[in-house]
């Protein structure tokens, strides 16, 4: 998708385009504490400009749902891999088994007019309520519970408070840079 609405939506109705996947991302959502559980309905917080790349892909599918008629379904995926990295990760882990069954719900579900479903197993550890996807028929079969013990056993300590406070980790503190309008510290002679 582009950013002029007009244009995209006129190429997608030439190609006879009915529904789009969007693969958004967990960065749409990542300034939201790790202690918070959240849905598909919060109010987007991103934790990067990657992050508002991704809330404004799904505004734009909004639109083209709303607007246009498409059927648009949103996927904040968390982090695809055959087995999570690090203590975050336990959190957010998507097998590729899981994904390639929420990629046919989104493909094959009769009716969808516009939905946002987070990609991730069925993960003990998870910070997010995916009963939109499961409401879809999504069935997870995966648990990143299995590999938790090693995964903690090789964690290294917390370096980075604002990135473990929050649910987007690193991408939270990645682009910190001072406030330019804050005050002047003194300077040196």
């Amino acid at each position: 998708m582009g950013s002029d609405p007009q244009v995209e939506h006129h190429r997608l109705l030439q190609r006879r385009v009915k529904r789009i996947l969007f693969p958004t991302s967990n960065h749409a959502v990542g300034y939201y504490r790790r202690e918070q559980t959240i849905d598909h309905r919060v109010y987007i917080k991103p934790d990067s400009r990657y992050g508002v790349s991704k809330v404004f892909g799904e505004a734009l599918g909004s639109l083209y749902a709303d607007k246009y008629g498409m059927e648009v379904f949103m996927m904040r995926i968390g982090n695809v891999g055959p087995r999570p990295i690090d203590k975050r990760r336990l959190s957010i882990w998507f097998s590729p088994r899981d994904l390639a069954q929420l990629v046919s719900i989104g493909i094959d579900h009769p009716g969808i007019k516009f939905e946002i479903v987070y990609g991730i197993s069925r993960n003990k550890r998870a910070w997010y309520d995916n009963s939109n996807a499961y409401r879809l028929g999504y069935q997870p079969q995966d648990d990143s519970e299995v590999f938790a013990a090693e995964v903690l056993a090789a964690e290294k300590p917390a370096t980075d408070p604002i990135a473990e406070a929050h649910q987007g980790g690193v991408f939270c503190s990645a682009e910190e840079v001072p406030n330019p309008a804050a005050p002047k510290k003194g300077r040196r002679k």
